[in-house]
């Protein structure tokens, strides 16, 4: 029979638990930690609050409790749980502590959680610790870290609890993410650069686009304009040498260009839950084009317990005066015992934009101006449907659809620049996105290979049109006097699926094995039609080509990937992995090209390696090496376009036996992290071979050089990146970062490697009140000059200018379910361009007002 002294100790124990109706609306913690342990011997007592004392948990509180074994402990904890936990909303991880085999403790513990109400709060039992008795205070308080953090894993990922810490000063720099290694890991224990943006953020600065919210980030920047265009950049590189995800699931595609991929807008900014960006090779993990680093879309979840139940949603409103852009989005989530919904969708409209007068460099305008084609009208649908067997098992289908129309490249007509020059406009008429995701998630499954694993599948379509039309004068002097009007449309179709298996294995206690394997293929089919007018020599002479300039083919990309992460000792973790890639291109039979069409099939082979080291100095201060491979397959462009070159000065052929891109890269970085501050600091330096290039050949064809892709491109891009996130007192926070980078080209000095910033350094200044009524900030950024440029073809100089913009945001919280918010950007109303937009000069707005609503039920 239970001792009575057990039942009292153990209440008493799980007493902080309703603490957390306080956690579970703070925005500094949601998630306790309870360690239960043995109470046999006051010497392992004393040794185990010790160590609890000395554990670094930023989730929540921490308690101990100690109960003595005998008897049966099931039941007294069956009671306990159901009858205390029960009682209030809460989040807890449990860790079992056990001076020897402790598993009859952690036996009742676990039947108590399985048993309990699942209208209760989220519980997760940790790892078993064992055998600690002569193990030091720290090795063991990183024993219980470990555990616990696995354990947040579970609850993470099921969609049981949000992120922790994913608002506030840190919301960028301590937050938990999942990207970097594959498990839930805190940022500072993290053995990778990385950068978390959670929801708070998203929610306050209520970007056009995802990428927005990258230009004050150390080691990321933008490039391209307009509400629906703007794509990620990270350390210097861009377009398919960075990957995107959304959800772990790639969005990159093979027929994209180089310099250009696809645009997070497919992805409704209001439906996020948090954005994970990786700096610096990926491949290992996530395949090809993971050279520059990753962006993961993490979209919201359903999260509810498995009885019961519940609906609820929110509304939003965004106004901005930069392009008069209006947009609405709507979501409703739920669940009836174990069955959960949640659905979204979002409707906006923008104009193109105005820059303000004023000079940059060697260009001036002379009066506000327009920047075309910076509009678009887009809509995103979502919706997830989730059955949860368990607490840690579940399946899931999501849908998503995004249409978007008269989106573009940015254009200002060359009168306003005051140049003659020819006049480029890039158009995006009509973009239709399609996905579908089937998935299955096992996150404690105890089987001898795998402790938790998940399957996903997927379906998407994607068609896109691209128009281009080009003027060029024969006289720059008479730009209204004869020239040739070339016109082109090209309409592609890119069916994609894939599948992911993914598995980890708890090793020894002590070392986590992930593994999985990961297959996609894409199918290609577009269609091409060209024209070309001679205007000012009489009638106008047209000639038209409907040739392909790519053949229709497909891409069948196969992985293999295991990494494994090692404990060494208490202070140190080496994270080792590899993958294999075989990536196979074949064209297939396409109208307009020659019958019987000569098909090709060729094949690039992969291995890439990591290694990454995390050192633990001292409780607040940890030390990262990271060394990694990264690469990017030939896509189909690449490999298969046959025709006029972009400049029309020559003949592009075909080379389907290009070989992949790789990379190496190393990081060197430090973090430390107290309850008042976050410093992180990274000096990295990425060295890319095998770059893809266009070359003139030997041939001539028509007259004309001929020119094609071959492997031949170098470069190496070093940098600094530093971070710095402090709370002040009294409501005030302080952040800042700067970046500092430098690119080379072994082979060509005078080739500028870097598209964008050289320096930049960005600081803000917050009060939050401490009722989370109002709050209030101040941003500068500023961007150091660049001569990184070819001569004689920057339309602003041989030297980019510096600039420095200024911003103000504020929000309140209204009737404790309404939320206000306006922001002023560019406050100083100054002309300028991002680095990556002056070669074909596209400004930013002028002066804008941003105003958002959001309202919960």
């Amino acid at each position: 029979m239970q001792r009575p002294g057990f039942r009292r100790r153990f209440r008493r124990s799980l007493g902080f638990l309703p603490m957390l109706l306080v956690a579970a609306s703070s925005t500094q913690a949601q998630t306790a930690l309870l360690i239960v342990s043995h109470a046999d011997d006051p010497d392992w007592v004393a040794h185990v609050r010790a160590a609890a004392a000395s554990v670094q948990w930023n989730h929540g509180p921490v308690e101990v409790a100690f109960v003595d074994g005998s008897g049966p402990m099931e039941e007294a904890v069956d009671a306990v749980l159901g009858a205390r936990v029960a009682e209030r909303p809460a989040a807890a991880v449990i860790v079992p502590l056990s001076p020897d085999r402790g598993k009859d403790l952690e036996s009742a513990i676990r039947a108590a959680v399985d048993g309990r109400p699942h209208s209760s709060p989220a519980l997760r039992v940790g790892r078993r610790l064992d055998g600690f008795q002569q193990v030091g205070v720290g090795p063991l308080a990183r024993a219980v870290e470990r555990s616990a953090m696995t354990a947040l894993a579970a609850l993470l990922e099921s969609g049981a609890i949000a992120e922790p810490g994913a608002s506030g000063i840190v919301y960028r720099l301590a937050g938990i993410n999942v990207t970097a290694t594959r498990e839930a890991r805190e940022t500072f224990a993290t053995p990778r650069p990385v950068t978390v943006i959670g929801e708070a953020s998203i929610r306050e600065r209520a970007p056009a686009n995802p990428a927005d919210l990258f230009r004050d980030i150390p080691g990321l920047d933008v490039e391209g304009v307009g509400a629906s265009q703007r794509r990620p950049m990270i350390r210097g590189l861009r377009g398919q040498r960075v990957l995107l995800l959304e959800n772990g699931i790639r969005l990159n595609n093979s027929r994209r260009r180089l310099d250009s991929g696809e645009p997070p807008a497919i992805s409704g900014v209001f439906e996020l839950d948090r954005i994970e960006v990786v700096r610096g090779a990926s491949s290992v993990l996530y395949g090809s084009d993971a050279i520059g680093g990753v962006v993961n879309l993490i979209p919201r979840r359903p999260r509810y317990p498995l009885a019961g139940a519940d609906v609820g949603g929110a509304l939003h409103y965004r106004y901005g005066s930069v392009g008069k852009q209006h947009g609405a989005s709507g979501r409703v989530a739920g669940h009836v015992g174990r069955l959960a919904f949640l659905a979204g969708a979002s409707y906006r409209e923008a104009s193109s934009y105005e820059a303000p007068a004023g000079s940059f460099g060697d260009l001036t305008l002379v009066r506000d101006t327009e920047v075309r084609d910076t509009g678009v009208e887009d809509h995103n649908v979502a919706g997830r449907l989730e059955y949860r067997f368990s607490p840690g098992h579940s399946a899931f289908a999501r849908f998503e659809r995004y249409r978007a129309r008269e989106a573009g490249f940015g254009l200002v007509d060359p009168a306003d620049l005051g140049s003659a020059g020819a006049s480029v406009q890039i158009r995006f008429p009509d973009q239709k996105f399609d996905r579908v995701v089937l998935g299955y998630e096992g996150l404690d499954i105890r089987q001898p290979v795998a402790d938790r694993a998940s399957a996903t599948a997927y379906w998407q379509d994607n068609e896109r049109e691209f128009v281009t039309s080009v003027f060029a004068p024969f006289d720059v002097a008479q730009p209204d006097g004869p020239g040739v009007q070339i016109e082109s449309a090209n309409f592609t179709d890119i069916g994609t699926y894939g599948f992911r298996l993914e598995a980890a294995k708890l090793v020894g206690g002590r070392h986590t094995l992930t593994y999985g394997v990961e297959v996609h293929r894409d199918r290609s089919l577009n269609t091409d039609a060209r024209s070309s007018t001679v205007t000012g020599f009489g009638p106008p002479a047209t000639t038209t080509d409907s040739t392909p300039a790519v053949p229709n083919a497909t891409l069948r990309s196969v992985g293999a990937f295991a990494q494994g992460a090692l404990a060494l000792g208490s202070l140190a973790e080496l994270t080792l992995g590899l993958r294999y890639q075989d990536v196979r291109a074949k064209t297939i039979d396409t109208p307009g090209l020659a019958d019987p069409f000569p098909a090709e099939d060729e094949a690039d082979r992969t291995l890439v390696g990591t290694a990454n080291l995390l050192y633990r100095l001292t409780d607040a201060v940890n030390l990262v090496v990271s060394v990694g491979r990264g690469f990017r397959s030939p896509n189909l462009i690449e490999r298969f376009f046959s025709g006029a070159t972009p400049e029309g000065t020559g003949v592009w052929t075909r080379n389907p036996r290009l070989g992949a891109e790789t990379s190496l890269n190393f990081d060197l970085g430090a973090r430390v992290q107290t309850a008042s501050l976050y410093v992180e600091g990274f000096v990295f330096r990425n060295l890319l071979k095998d770059g893809i290039q266009l070359e003139q050949t030997d041939s001539i064809a028509d007259g004309l050089p001929v020119f094609q892709n071959v492997n031949v491109s170098k470069m190496t891009i070093t940098g600094i990146e530093l971070t710095l996130g402090a709370q002040l007192g009294k409501g005030l926070s302080l952040g800042a970062g700067f970046t500092h980078l430098a690119g080379d080209n072994p082979d060509d000095a005078e080739d500028p490697v870097l598209e964008g910033y050289r320096d930049r350094v960005h600081a803000h200044v917050r009060y939050t009140d401490s009722r989370d009524r109002y709050w209030a900030e101040y941003e500068v950024r500023h961007n150091g000059s660049t001569d990184d440029v070819v001569p004689g073809l920057s339309p602003v100089g041989d030297l980019i200018p510096s600039f420095t913009v200024h911003a103000v945001r504020a929000g309140v919280r209204l009737l404790s379910r309404h939320r206000l918010g306006v922001a002023i950007e560019n406050l100083s109303n100054s002309l300028y361009a991002e680095p990556t937009n002056v070669a074909f000069f596209r400004p930013e707005p002028k002066r804008g007002l941003t105003v958002t609503w959001t309202a919960e039920f």
